[in-house]
């Protein structure tokens, strides 16, 4: 009556609560220490933040989206300039 019996198996549940930091449960399981790497990873991609904040240079947005530089700005103003004359001398004539 209360010892084991083949017809009546039900499953075990089993819960564990381990309190552990994530270098405990790495140096308990034997995985490799990454934090090194991460140092070095997270170092590059802070540099290469810095030089994309860098592109974000007033002068530099400029020079990018005006590779002609000022000259091209010159012609679209003189572009819209000789439109706006040719429209009001049609208007005025």
């Amino acid at each position: 009556m209360g010892g084991i019996s083949d017809g009546d198996e039900r499953p075990m549940k089993v819960k564990l609560d381990i309190d552990c930091t994530p270098l405990e449960a790495r140096t308990f399981f034997g995985l490799p220490d990454v934090q090194p790497m991460q140092e070095k990873v997270m170092a590059e991609i802070e540099g290469r933040m810095l030089q994309a904040l860098q592109a974000t240079d007033p002068e530099t947005l400029i020079k990018t989206w005006m590779p002609a530089g000022m000259a091209g700005f010159e012609q679209l103003q003189k572009m819209f300039w000789n439109q706006f004359t040719a429209a009001a001398g049609k208007g005025g004539q």
